[in-house]
């Protein structure tokens, strides 16, 4: 391929890019032949904002007060709540207080801390300009962008912010022709890493900025129909239910069902026994055995928890703005990435160059140098410049307006133009007094220029073929000022950033897939992903749009994808909509307004340093430090906080299940309970001690945690059966054995219900054996000290709330409890130890399940036979091996002879 070719290739994939989202419909088109001299009448101004609106996103917020009361939503709140209003009925005022008290913290832990200071669409709205210069009448006016309509004429400039998706005319502000076209800087849109240059017929999206020239262009669309207006759409349409608050909505379903259950079995027996004559003692009994076996610590204890690893994080300089991202953000398996900014440091810069013989690198910067604009804004004049004065020895005593290089004068400079494509100087050595002129210019220019190069074509192409921008440098030669000599080809780049390799490569060790997405060519993306020490499987992201395709061939694409090109918003929310359809939990990195749909549909969005509002509004954590470093540390945070999410659930879920257990058995058979403060002083109690957990030391996974319901539940309700055994043993033994009274087998089982479940937390802690990571001194002392508290009341005994029981029983109980919870350590770790997915799909074989199990036979059956045929060919390459250092031993042994 000629170099002439491959410019024109990628001339046309720029603009294809350019043109995928501007689809004018016939109706529309038939608005936009404006007069550019004398723009829209006032009549017509009228009908259009009637028929259009205004240029405006439409904003939907949420009363506060509302948002406040969805926090007393969910399977345990309204459990609770009912609880609440039952306990005012039966005059209960006690549990009345302390259940209202409950319900609201857990409401304004959860309210204050998500609260977010500004809306998405807000950002989003900010963005665009306030004025905007616009012919109407035959007069030029300025006027607020908001009326702004379609076929409006209006004048760009630099420095302008574009204020609503338009077409250019080609013309200036009087309708004389304009040299040149716009430097516009749409990467804040489109996720493209340089200024893109856009002449006559081009369009220039609306929030973009005019980095160089003046023209004037027809508006095309406005409001919600622009390029960023369907951002806004995506993002306002995006609502759903975080995947922690789906979690801990099927735990409590699961209580709240239990609980109702057995609680309702038992109203009925003893109304039943009763014959109906005390209603309200029977469930005021009820009530109380409801309140203290709902967990009414877990949102609290939850909600605590995330805000302390918030609080973490935020000394990291991660700032976590949706407190349930930190859960999240430990399970999330796949990081989607945004290239331009993120993986990237967004500007251009002087990469490897392509030599002639006789030629080093400093020599080409020089030349560059001296070939360069000098102040020019364009972004490759300023990436040859900055080379230059940061490379070059005789460069870097220059001050910071100096441009004059020490011992060269320029006697003349020609800029950059369209027709010439090239800048060329003519320079003075004072030194020698020889004269000379340089070239910079479009390869193909500098190489027609010199009079051909083959090995300079060939050097272009490899470099097009790997994204990379190339610029022609050739001095004159011999004091002949005709006669043009190559010096090579500078090559440019928006480079990697210096830690974002080593970032992928530590997200890849911890079970993490990056993958990265960029509105830049397919071949610049793969040029950086192979930088980045990722694979080339870069997919164009039409293939993920494609209507003819079948959708689980897109999806299986996606998955197996390193990354993707290409891209605009549409397709960024398509990947990580296809992502989380597999099951999938999904993150999502991004600076611009074009990733801001991705980061609120994404289970984490994640905003980086220097980002967009409106990448900073619809994200749930924003990273203060440039680069995705910190990622990591956000990563290794979360997955801390989740183990001590999950070891908390274990154990809260146990001691439900338990309680319910005991107690319904005891009051079905035996009719015995314990009296109802101490039940209401064990819940309190024993939750307000668990809060520390929040601080405990935490094992912290190699791959992404996930929460297995399944397995969660099954474990709760094992242990929850031998804590049950533990409880009738304790009941019997006191009861039958030792013949307490019935006030001291009272104060007995308070003890033992209050310390043998909640010892279980040491083991729930994680799913090895209890001594492979000791909790925190904090924690432990906050859970001793609870219990030893239960222990003294009960040896000494309180007035009205237990009956003395003496040291002997004390100190037993106690170390029951703390001898029992090795026991279950050892049940627990066979259990997590037998568990796997086969197991979970055979015991609950529902038809995904059958799916992944099918899959990773297959997948498993392929593994052997690949690694069995690199066994065989290992085995081949030794015996050619053990032949060929036998038939060389002969062949020396008959030449010795």
């Amino acid at each position: 391929m000629s170099v002439e070719e491959e410019k024109n290739k990628v001339e046309l994939e720029d603009h294809k890019h350019q043109e995928m989202a501007e689809e004018i419909p016939p109706e529309l088109e038939a608005l936009l032949h404006t007069d550019p001299a004398k723009g829209l009448t006032s009549a017509e101004v009228a009908q259009r904002l009637e028929q259009f609106g205004r240029n405006e996103l439409s904003e939907k917020k949420k009363n506060p007060f509302l948002k406040f009361l969805g926090y007393f939503t969910g399977a345990i709140a309204y459990l609770i709540e009912i609880a609440w209003i039952l306990s005012g009925v039966v005059q209960d005022w006690a549990n009345f207080g302390i259940i209202g008290a409950l319900l609201f913290i857990n409401a304004a832990i959860g309210f204050i801390e998500e609260s977010k200071a500004e809306n998405a669409l807000d950002a989003l709205k900010n963005t665009l300009a306030l004025k905007t210069r616009v012919w109407r009448d035959g007069e030029l006016n300025e006027i607020d962008v908001v009326d702004l309509v379609p076929g409006d004429v209006i004048v760009l400039r630099l420095g302008d912010i574009v204020p609503a998706d338009c077409r250019l005319l080609g013309i200036g502000v009087h309708g004389e022709p304009v040299e040149g076209n716009l430097q516009i800087d749409q990467s804040a849109l489109t996720g493209e890493s340089l200024p893109v240059s856009k002449g006559k017929g081009a369009t220039a999206y609306s929030s973009s900025i005019v980095k160089q020239g003046q023209q004037m262009g027809v508006v095309t669309k406005t409001g919600e129909h622009t390029f960023i207006g369907r951002a806004a759409t995506l993002m306002s349409n995006t609502n759903e239910q975080g995947h922690f608050q789906k979690i801990i909505n099927r735990i409590g379903n699961f209580l709240v069902l239990v609980t109702i259950l057995l609680v309702v079995i038992i109203f009925i027996v003893l109304m039943v026994k009763d014959k109906g004559h005390n209603v309200l003692d029977i469930l005021r009994q009820v009530l109380v055995l409801t309140v203290a076996a709902i967990p009414v610590g877990l949102p609290t204890v939850m909600s605590v928890t995330m805000a302390v690893g918030a609080k973490q994080l935020a000394k990291k300089e991660v700032i976590v703005k949706r407190l349930t991202a930190v859960e999240e953000m430990a399970s999330v398996s796949v990081l989607c990435s945004d290239k331009t900014g993120t993986l990237t440091l967004n500007e251009l810069t002087f990469d490897e160059p392509w030599l002639c013989k006789g030629y080093t690198s400093d020599d080409i910067l020089m030349y560059s140098y001296m070939a360069a604009e000098q102040g020019a804004n364009d972004p490759i004049e300023y990436a040859v410049r900055t080379a230059a004065r940061a490379q070059l020895d005789t460069l870097q005593s220059l001050g910071e307006k100096e441009t004059k290089i020490p011992g060269f004068k320029t006697t003349s400079f020609l800029p950059f133009n369209p027709v010439t494509k090239l800048t060329q100087a003519t320079i003075l050595n004072e030194e020698t007094g020889e004269v000379f002129k340089v070239a910079k210019g479009a390869p193909q220019v500098i190489i027609k220029l010199v009079g051909g190069n083959d090995d300079a074509i060939h050097a272009v192409n490899s470099l097009a073929r790997r994204g990379l921008r190339a610029l022609g440098v050739a001095r004159t030669i011999n004091g002949d000022i005709e006669q043009w000599e190559l010096i090579g080809m500078i090559s440019l780049l928006d480079p990697p950033r210096p830690d974002s390799a080593a970032t992928i490569a530590r997200c890849h060790e911890m079970g993490v897939s990056v993958k990265m997405i960029t509105g830049d060519q397919l071949i610049i993306a793969k040029e950086v992903a192979q930088r980045l020490g990722m694979q080339r499987a870069i997919l164009e992201a039409q293939k993920l749009v494609e209507a003819d395709v079948p959708e689980e061939e897109i999806v299986r694409r996606c998955v197996k994808a390193d990354g993707f090109a290409q891209v605009v918003p549409e397709h960024k929310y398509r990947v990580v909509e296809l992502l989380q359809e597999q099951g999938l939990l999904v993150g999502m990195t991004g600076d611009g307004v074009n990733d801001a749909p991705a980061l609120k549909k994404a289970n984490v969005g994640i905003a980086v340093h220097g980002c967009t509002d409106a990448a900073r509004s619809a994200s749930d954590i924003v990273l203060l430090a440039p680069g995705l470093s910190t990622i990591v540390d956000g990563i290794t945070t979360s997955r801390a906080i989740f183990q001590r999410m999950r070891s908390y659930a274990l154990y809260r879920i146990t001691s439900t299940i338990h309680f319910l257990l005991f107690f319904f058995f005891v009051t079905i058979i035996f009719q015995w309970q314990l009296d109802a403060i101490l039940l209401i002083f064990i819940a309190v109690l024993n939750d307000a001690a668990t809060l520390v957990i929040s601080v405990d030391n935490a094992q912290i996974s190699a791959k992404p945690d996930k929460w297995r319901i399944g397995q969660l539940i099954t474990m709760s309700f094992t242990l929850a059966v031998f804590l049950t055994g533990a409880s009738f043993a304790h009941f019997f033994i006191a009861r039958d054995v030792f013949n307490v009274t019935n006030d001291e087998l009272g104060t007995i089982m308070y003890l033992h219900i209050s310390s043998c479940p909640h010892f279980v937390i040491f083991s729930t802690r994680l799913s090895g054996f209890f001594w492979e990571n000791l909790p925190s001194w904090t924690f432990t002392i906050a859970i001793l000290g609870t219990q030893v508290f239960a222990m003294l009341i009960s040896v000494f005994g309180v007035p009205g709330l237990t009956t003395a029981i003496g040291w002997g029983w004390g100190c037993s109980v106690i170390a029951i409890s703390l001898g029992y919870f090795v026991v279950l350590d050892f049940v627990k770790v066979f259990m997590f130890r037998i568990w796997s997915f086969e197991l979970t799909a055979k015991l609950w074989p529902t038809p995904t399940r059958r799916r992944k199990l099918s899959a990773r036979k297959i997948e498993k059956e392929l593994n052997t036979r690949v690694t069995s045929n690199i066994e065989k060919v290992r085995t081949a390459v030794r015996a050619i091996h053990a032949i060929n250092l036998l038939q060389n031993g002969n062949t020396s042994e008959k030449t010795t002879h």
